[in-house]
């Protein structure tokens, strides 16, 4: 039986091209990408090891070996993240059948002064599960009307999967939905986001079961919004991380273009913009 280890292991390898790491082209493969064989070499394991680990057979590789592993797959910083995240949840073996405990949504004191200091820029507290926890008034302003903020504890990803607005709103809906599926691996608890992946999967179908074994990290690009009133805004994101909470995080959304700065400022001009924080 696979597990997320083995499963981020074997994908990271299939998609290397053995040339990339100065390694003899060997003709035509079965598959695609880096050989077991050649990874196991340049992480000094046995290749025996190697297949027990992307099988899910071994589920408590050393940390020794996990970072030779990074090492060999030339993994970035937020590869090696994930890597070690998928080793401690490999290891410490299934969640729970019960509803674990809801993840903390409170949103310390300090963090709402530092959205008030933020104004008029846009931003919004959220978690790994895509609970929007509190946001400056741009943000409301830039969301009013797509559906998000309407009713109940606003959720990202389960507006993504789940409303059709979402793929209008969102031009690059894949790239998207690519992202809140990826983020449900970090957090707030791998028990958390196994009730959370659970609970939304028959609602939003297999455009996002099929993203649950997709352990790759997701480009960083920019972000496109097709606005009701503004068309289509381009932003930077800027994700600052949370100290002592539960998986939550600061965005602000940073304009790509003067064309978006500008249809901000057109927007600016409507009132009762209100910093709100949803409990």
């Amino acid at each position: 039986m696979s597990t997320p280890l083995g499963d981020f292991i074997r994908a990271k390898r299939d998609s290397i091209q053995p040339e990339s790491f100065g390694l003899p082209d060997r003709g035509r493969r079965r598959s695609p990408g880096l050989r077991r064989s050649d990874l196991a070499t340049r992480a000094g394991i046995s290749v025996e090891y190697l297949t027990r680990i992307e099988q899910g057979r071994d589920r408590n590789p050393s940390p020794a070996v996990v970072n030779a592993l990074a090492d060999a797959l030339s993994l970035d910083a937020a590869e090696r993240n994930h890597l070690r995240h998928l080793a401690k949840i490999t290891g410490g073996g299934c969640p729970g059948r019960g509803r674990p405990v809801p993840p903390n949504r409170h949103v310390r004191p300090t963090v709402l002064e530092t959205l008030q200091l933020l104004e008029p820029g846009i931003a919004f507290v959220t978690n790994r599960l895509g609970d929007v926890l509190a946001y400056t008034t741009e943000f409301e302003l830039l969301m009013r009307g797509i559906g998000l903020l309407e009713g109940g504890t606003p959720n990202l990803t389960r507006y993504v999967f789940t409303d059709p607005r979402a793929r209008t709103f969102f031009p690059d809906w894949e790239q998207v939905a690519d992202e809140r599926a990826f983020d449900l691996w970090l957090g707030p608890s791998a028990e958390t986001s196994e009730w959370f992946r659970a609970e939304l999967a028959p609602l939003a179908g297999k455009e996002f079961t099929r993203r649950l074994n997709r352990h790759l990290p997701p480009p960083h690009v920019p972000l496109r919004l097709n606005h009701p009133i503004a068309h289509e805004l381009r932003w930077q994101r800027e994700k600052l991380e949370l100290p002592r909470t539960d998986a939550q995080e600061l965005v602000v959304l940073l304009p790509a273009d003067d064309a978006t700065a500008r249809a901000m400022k057109r927007l600016r001009r409507q009132p009762d913009r209100i910093l709100r924080a949803v409990n």
